[in-house]
């Protein structure tokens, strides 16, 4: 029979893994940042549509990481309004709809509630809305970007850049638009928005890999969003912090990637598969240092107790 300290040590780790899991989650929609047209709706049937829009784009959420409508009838009139959200391409339908259900709210604090376009990007997903007329800009049209102020030392870093950033536009032409993994310690992760072609989508993720080595130079991390694409990369010189083998953080909460080492002397490269995670591995390591400190603390009572009862 398991002892009152076992059964301690259970509920404690299950409430420990479930504000883990909690916080993840609350990971994915944290802002990356936001666009907001300057003009707003001069017709009340516009603000209507938009809350029918938001309605239709949250509800299709649960079974679907794309969609894209539109409200008000047709794509003809100038109160109909057209959109779409996407939510990042590991995702399950249950953290897709955690995500998105937070865009219209969000949206509507960070912009003007009758904007007539506007795009909010978070973590794990981003949705995007224009009254229709709304003169659009290209596909390949740098919205955001992030660079890390750490540089990368040493000789090689740029070639390896170049090797883990080409795998992106093969990586999403096989695996619909979406894909995640790594190149001797760059890891990447690269996305197009769901309608996009496939070659339309390749060109894009080659624009924004370009961006983001012309705009991030030697930083060890970029961050690049495209109007329909981004990319991502992290170089880990040192390895991942806490990771050991497999884990490693690029970007996300957890997303199944593959990694490339590339490897002289004639050995053939290798694959595995690596978890990209923000924290996680960290994570765990302070549960099991949680767990062992509790452990040792109720080991020290027990024996104290039998030397001081004698048995």
């Amino acid at each position: 029979m398991a002892s009152p300290e076992s059964h301690l040590l259970l509920h404690l780790f299950l409430l420990f893994l479930h504000f883990s899991s909690s916080s993840a989650a609350a990971g994915l929609t944290n802002l990356i940042y936001k666009g907001c047209a300057n003009q707003n709706f001069q017709d009340p049937v516009a603000s209507e549509n938009l809350k029918t829009l938001f309605t239709a784009l949250v509800s299709q959420s649960s079974t679907t990481n794309f969609y894209k409508t539109i409200s008000g009838g047709n794509d003809q009139s100038t109160t109909s309004i057209t959109g779409l959200y996407q939510c990042r391409g590991d995702l399950s339908n249950n953290d897709c709809n955690t995500c998105v259900t937070k865009l219209p709210n969000a949206i509507q604090k960070l912009c003007s509630r009758d904007t007539i376009a506007a795009r909010v990007q978070l973590v794990g997903c981003y949705m995007r809305y224009e009254v229709i007329g709304f003169q659009q800009v290209p596909a390949t049209e740098l919205l955001y970007k992030q660079c890390s102020s750490r540089s990368a030392s040493g000789s090689g870093y740029s070639e390896r850049l170049v090797a883990a950033l080409s795998l992106i536009p093969k990586g999403v032409s096989n695996g619909k638009g979406y894909y995640a993994g790594g190149y001797q310690s760059v890891y990447v992760l690269g996305q197009c928005e769901g309608d996009l072609g496939g070659g339309e989508c390749v060109n894009c993720v080659k624009s924004a890999a370009e961006t983001g080595r012309n705009e991030c130079q030697s930083s060890i991390s970029g961050h690049i969003f495209l109007q329909q694409c981004y990319i991502s990369y992290t170089y880990y010189p040192d390895g991942v912090p806490g990771a050991g083998d497999g884990g490693v953080g690029v970007g996300g909460v957890e997303t199944g990637a593959t990694e490339t080492e590339g490897s002289g002397g004639g050995r053939n490269n290798t694959e595995k598969t690596v978890a990209i995670v923000f924290g996680g591995l960290a994570g765990l390591g302070l549960v099991v240092a949680f767990l062992l400190v509790l452990k040792s603390a109720f080991k020290k009572k027990k024996e104290h107790h039998h030397s001081y009862g004698g048995y």
